[in-house]
This record gives structure tokens, sequence and C-alpha cells, in this order.
């Protein structure tokens, strides 16, 4: 009866909040690689990276369904059973529950598991493996007890309708919702590696539950327009000081249209980007690359150099992204004019059919339009 009580939210969340980032840093060094790599897609930078975390990390295990033997749904895992062993590389039973559970036990002894979810549609039979297991661990024992572990899931749309709703989805706000946990989406293969070691530093060096959110749809694109090889990147070993926990990546230098997106929604608003430029109106790309926690601080640093803000969310209107980066601009006072694009509250259809209910193109060019002012011209800028 005499023990201390929790005196404000700041205590009750601090094994929420506590962050050590020299242990995380310290664990990206250790996982960084020795060896650049030629021009690679997304799936095969994954896979590099994949390598590279195994040979570094002996406790790391990947495993899932059909990751081993077939090397991943999309050839993502390929050749890593060969060169790293089935003990360390294994497929699992077809059961969702099974690779999380097999995730929380292995985390919990000591191990650093890489389990993937074969597609984001099927976490929805064990995400409570997650929310009431993983990372709510550390919260209840005040930080004596930690289970880092870096999730990997395929998913979002954008398939060209293979698969209707069991292999298109989109709904991140399960995810988001969960207190601690992390969410990471990478869009380029310039950028997954970095991403993918400091999730694994986080797991690493602050028992951070982390998922690794992997577009299905920018796996094996190679070009941003026709022909120009734009969504290659050589793979780059990490420097001393990669430090890309809570930052933000931009593309382009316009100051007349900052869009703010993540996933497959960064090379969709990168070619709307380019139709805008030929009608006078240049914009920049900034890619969220972390959606739970959001990188408040980084968004804010960028939107306060615009008037306007477009959000291109590919996830749904209800429960989407968007949702949160509006509302961070509202909270900090931001003065511009903000809108957003987002997927219908809808399953994806299969077929064609998907195009209606998913964020295309020209439904960003369209946006960012009238996000500009009625008539046409530009807003003036801002100072500062």
């Amino acid at each position: 009866a005499g023990a201390p009580r929790l005196p404000d939210a700041s205590a009750v969340m601090a094994p929420l909040t506590r962050r050590d980032p020299d242990a995380v840093r310290a664990a990206v060094r250790r996982t960084r690689g020795t060896e650049p790599g030629p021009p690679l897609t997304l799936a095969q930078a994954v896979n590099a990276t994949l390598a590279d975390v195994l040979a570094s990390w002996p406790q790391a295990l990947v495993f899932g369904e059909d990751v081993a033997a077939k090397g991943g749904v999309y050839g993502v895992t390929r050749g890593l059973r060969k060169r790293f062993g089935g003990q360390r590389v294994f497929d699992t039973l077809l059961d969702e529950q099974t690779v999380l559970g097999t995730a929380l036990g292995a985390a919990v002894a000591g191990l650093l598991p890489v389990p993937e979810i074969q597609y984001l549609a099927y976490l929805h039979n064990a995400e409570d493996q997650l929310r009431g297991e993983g990372a709510s661990l550390a919260f209840f024992s005040d930080g004596q007890y930690r289970n880092g572990m870096v999730v990997r899931i395929a998913g979002f749309a954008h398939q060209e309708g293979f698969g209707g709703h069991f292999h298109n989805d989109g709904s991140v706000a399960v995810l988001r919702d969960v207190p601690g946990l992390v969410v990471a989406v990478p869009s380029h293969p310039a950028e997954a590696p970095a991403l993918l070691r400091a999730c694994v530093g986080l797991a690493v060096g602050e028992g951070r539950v982390c998922v690794f959110l992997e577009p299905i749809a920018l796996y094996h694109e190679r070009d941003l327009h026709d022909g120009d090889g734009a969504w290659l990147a050589p793979y780059e070993p990490a420097d001393e000081d990669e430090d890309v926990v809570d930052r933000v990546a931009t593309h382009g230098t316009g100051d007349d249209l900052l869009l703010v997106t993540f996933g497959t929604g960064v090379r969709t608003s990168m070619r709307a980007a380019a139709r805008l430029r030929e009608r006078g109106v240049d914009c920049t790309v900034l890619d969220l690359r972390w959606l739970a926690p959001l990188p408040h601080a980084d968004l804010l640093r960028h939107a306060g150099r615009f008037a306007r803000v477009l959000v291109v969310d590919e996830t749904r209107a209800s429960g989407g992204v968007a949702e949160g980066v509006l509302a961070a601009l509202a909270d900090a006072g931001w003065p511009g004019r903000a809108r957003r694009v987002a997927g219908r509250d809808s399953f994806v259809p299969l077929g064609p059919a998907a195009a209606h209910v998913l964020v295309s193109e020209d439904d960003v060019v369209e946006a960012a339009a009238a996000t500009m002012d009625h008539d046409g011209r530009l807003p003036r800028r801002r100072e500062g």
C-alpha cells in the first residue's frame, strides 16, 4: 500500500518514450555491411540488407511462409537459406499467429527475429500478437523485459487488381494505433537499406518492435519514367554516422507545393510532379518513411517553407495516414492551405475495378490543382 504511485503521464509513458540513440547507432554500425553493389531494385536492396543483418548478427533469424525454399512470393528472401542455412532461414506453418508467436518467443530468449507476414491483409489474423503481447511487454515490465524484432510485411495495393482484398491492403491504422510500435515504409532502393538497418538498430538497441512495411508494387519497379532506370540504386554500406530514425526524405526542389506521401505514393507523386511542372507548378515530394511515430519535427521543418501542402495517402480516407499528418500541421499552427487525396473507404476489388478506389497519378494532379488558388495563380509564399 505504501509503494510509490506513478505521478503523471510522463511517468506512465516512460517505457514507451525511453530512448537510447547511442545503442541504436552502435547496432546500425555493426549492420553496416562491407561491399557496395550494382544497381538494385527495391526487392533486391531489401535482400542485400537482410544478408548483411544475418552476417552481422549470429542471433538473427529470418522466417515466415515460403521465405526459405521458395525465397518468398516476390523473391525478396531468395538465396538467404542457401547462404545461411536452414536453422537461420526457415519456412513456417501457413499461420500468422504461429509466425508472430515464434518471433515473440525468440525475442524474449535473446534472439533477433525478422519474421515475414506474406501480405498485410494476412496480419489481421494475428495482429493482437503485436498489440497485446509484443509491443506491450516492455511497457508493463517497465523495460525489464525487451523483445526487439523487425516484422517484414509485404503490403499496400496497386497490383493491377491481382488478388483482390486478400492480397491488397492499406490498413495501417491497426499498426499506428499501437503505443510504442515503430512502422517504417521504404519506397526506393537507395533508402531501403538504411531504413531496414535503422529498424534493426531500434530492435537491438532499444528492444523496439518494428514493422517494416514493403510496397509490393515497387518491389521490381525499375523506372520512374519509361526506360530511365530511376527506380534502381547501387547498394551502399552504411556511413559511420548514418542516422535516419525520424528523418524524412525529399525529392525535388520546387517551392510552390509540398507533396507529403510515403510508399507507392512517392513514385506516383514524383510522376505527378513532372506533369505539374509543365503547368507551372514546381513541387517537392516529401517521403515520410516513418508512419509510427510520425516524424513530426522533420515534417514541420519542411512544411514551414510552403504555403500549400497536399498529402497523398494510398491508405483509406478513414483511419489513414493523412489524418495524422493534417492533425500535426494543425496542432503546430501551420498557417497554410492543406488538402489530401486518399484511397476510398472500400475493400480492393479484383481486376481493373481496383483503379476506382485507389489513388492514381491523375488524382494527385487534380488535387494539386485544387490546392492552388482558384484562379490558377500561385499562392504567395511565406517567408522563413
